[in-house]
């Protein structure tokens, strides 16, 4: 049992420690698209989370976008994350999804508001404004 527990810590050590170096290689990224990719899963996070909590998003755009963060945020995927460049694809895909869906229903300066990134990669996702 001992030897189990510590091959599960040494594992979630290895996990920490490699999304911390993941992280700090992000920051060191020039300014530019690749460094707006980057960024782009975590600013869906925060993005999910300050929406959560607007009164403003109607009740079908925040289940949608909490559905969206749950995914994000859940370990099974459809596509596994440790297959280079296509492993975060269904992640993006669902919330892009889930953005477009609440764009149609959000002001879009509810949805600006909330997005802590680049507004422009929030904006090209959006598509254009409805009439």
């Amino acid at each position: 049992m001992r030897d189990w527990l510590a091959g599960l810590g040494v594992a979630t050590g290895c996990v920490v420690a490699s999304w911390a170096m993941l992280v700090l290689l992000a920051r060191r990224l020039p300014p530019g698209v690749l460094r707006d990719l980057a960024a782009f899963i975590p600013d869906c996070l925060t993005t999910v989370r300050r929406l959560r909590a607007d009164p403003r998003v109607p009740r079908r755009a925040r289940v949608a976008i909490v559905l969206a963060g749950l995914w994000l945020a859940s370990p099974i995927d459809l596509i596994p994350e440790f297959l280079p460049v296509i492993g975060p694809l269904d992640d993006i895909v669902v919330v892009a999804l889930a953005l477009r869906y609440a764009g149609r229903q959000v002001p879009r300066e509810v949805l600006l508001a909330a997005w802590p990134g680049e507004p422009r990669l929030l904006l090209r996702l959006l598509g254009p404004a409805p009439a």
